[in-house]
C-alpha cells in the first residue's frame, strides 16, 4: 500500500508573538492536495497534533476541521499517535467511535500492541511513553530507562506479526544519530532520551515523529517527516515536506512543501536595512530574523526597523555591542549634569537634545531635593 508520512503539526503553536494559523492552515491545504495526488490509502500522523496539553479553542477547531476534511469529506484512513506536547487522555477521548470512519488514533501503550491492518500491511501505533509507564504496564521493575523500555515494546509488538504482511511502526521518541533544534522539547529519562536504530530493525518502516527536520536521522527505513511549518529561527533553511511511503516493493520518496510565509535571515547593517534601495528588493511579508552588523548604539532601533520588516522574530548583533567602558575614562570630579551630558555622548554617539537635557536637569534637582 501507499501512504503519506507527517507528523508535528504543533496546532496553536507562535513562532514568537507571532499567530501561525495561517501557515499551518496553508500547510495542511498542501498536504491534502499531496495525499490526493499521490493516490495514498492512508495518512499517518506520528504525533504532536497539537502545541499544548490543554489547547485553545481557536487549536481545536482548527484540528478538528483538519480532520474531518482529511477523513470524512476526502475519504482517507488516517493513523495517528499522541506526542510529548499533546495530553494523551484529552486526545484519545473519542477514539473508540473514531475507528468507525477509519480514524485511528492510540494514545495508550496497551493500544500500541495490537496492529491495524491495512492491505498488505500491518500498523503498530505507539504514542510518545516514558519508561515508567511501560514498567507499570509490564510490571517489570527492571525497565529503567527508555531504551529498555522500547526493547520490550518492540518484543511485544512482534508477537502479533502476520509474516505475509508487512510491518510498520509509528511513534514519537527521540532516535539515536538525530539532532534537536530550538523548537522540539528535549526529553531526557537518566540522560538516556535517545532509542537505537536498530532496536526497530525489525519494521519494514518507522515512521517518526518529534524532530522538526526530515534530516534529523539518515536511516533507509527509520525517518523523520518534520514539521510541516517552520517553528523557530534554527529550522530557517530546513525544506518542509511530507513521505510518501510505498510499503512493498518499499520505496519512500520526499515531498516538499512551500512556506505561505518563509523564514529569511538578514545580516546588514542599521543604514543598509533602512534604505529603499535595500529593503525593497526583500520580501518583508515573510518572517525577518536580523542580524545587525553595527557596533554602535543605535536609538530605538527595534521601532525603527519594525515600521519596514513588520514581522521581525530576532534581532541581535553580529559583532557585539560596542562596550561604554572600553571608551575613554570620564572624570568622576565633574558636575552631574555634565557627567550625564559626557555619558550620553559616548554611549550614543550624539548629542542630548534641548527637552532631554531639560527633562534630565528636572530629575537630576529631583534627585538631589531627595538626598537632602
Amino acid at each position: 500500500m501507499r501512504f503519506l508520512h507527517t507528523a508535528d503539526w504543533h496546532i496553536g503553536k507562535k513562532l514568537h508573538e507571532f499567530d501561525l494559523v495561517d501557515e499551518q492552515q496553508d500547510a495542511y491545504q498542501q498536504i491534502a492536495e499531496i495525499a490526493k495526488e499521490e493516490k495514498v490509502d492512508a495518512i499517518v500522523i506520528a504525533g504532536d497534533l497539537y502545541d499544548r496539553k490543554v489547547p485553545s479553542e481557536e487549536s481545536i477547531n482548527q484540528l478538528d476541521a483538519m480532520i474531518l476534511d482529511l477523513n470524512l469529506t476526502r475519504k482517507f484512513p488516517i493513523l495517528a499517535v499522541s506526542g510529548n506536547h499533546d495530553s494523551a487522555p484529552r486526545l484519545g477521548s473519542g477514539s473508540h467511535w473514531y475507528e468507525a470512519t477509519h480514524f485511528y488514533l492510540h494514545t495508550t501503550i496497551a493500544q500500541a500492541l495490537t496492529p491495524i491492518e491495512m492491505a498488505d500491511t500491518q500498523f503498530f501505533l505507539l504514542p510518545y511513553f516514558e519508561p515508567f509507564q511501560v514498567r507499570h504496564f509490564f510490571e517489570d521493575d527492571s525497565i529503567q530507562n527508555v531504551q529498555q523500555a522500547m526493547n520490550r515494546l518492540v518484543a511485544e509488538m512482534q508477537k502479533n506479526f502476520d509474516a505475509t504482511k508487512q510491518h510498520v511502526l509509528v511513534a514519537h521518541f527521540f532516535a539515536a544519530g538525530s539532532q534537536h533544534v530550538d523548537s522540539e522539547t528535549t526529553v531526557e529519562v537518566g540522560g538516556l532520551d535517545a532509542i537505537a536504530v536498530d532496536s526497530m530493525a525489525t519494521f519494514d518502516y518507522v515512521a517518526l515523529g518529534h524532530l522538526h527536520g526530515k534530516d534529523a536521522l539518515h536511516a533507509e527505513t527509520v525517518k523523520y517527516s518534520g514539521s510541516p511549518v517552520k517553528f523557530s529561527l534554527s529550522e530557517a533553511k530546513q525544506q518542509k515536506g511530507v513521505w510518501i511511503v510505498d510499503t512493498a516493493p518499499y520505496n519512500a520518496k520526499f515531498v516538499p512543501i512551500k512556506p505561505k510565509k518563509d523564514i529569511e535571515i538578514l545580516t546588514e547593517s542599521f543604514a543598509t536595512l533602512i534604505n529603499p534601495a535595500y529593503y525593497e528588493k526583500v520580501n518583508r511579508s515573510n518572517f525577518i530574523a536580523i542580524s545587525l552588523t553595527d557596533v554602535d548604539v543605535i536609538t530605538d532601533v527595534m521601532a525603527r526597523l519594525r515600521k519596514i520588516y513588520p514581522y521581525i522574530i530576532n534581532l541581535d548583533r553580529k559583532y557585539g555591542i560596542q562596550d561604554v567602558e572600553s571608551q575613554k575614562r570620564i572624570d568622576p570630579n565633574l558636575d552631574p549634569m555634565t557627567l550625564l551630558t559626557d555619558f550620553y555622548n559616548q554611549a550614543t554617539d550624539s548629542q542630548m537634545s534641548k527637552d532631554q537635557q531639560k527633562w534630565a536637569a528636572q530629575a537630576l534637582t529631583v534627585a538631589k531635593e531627595d538626598d537632602e
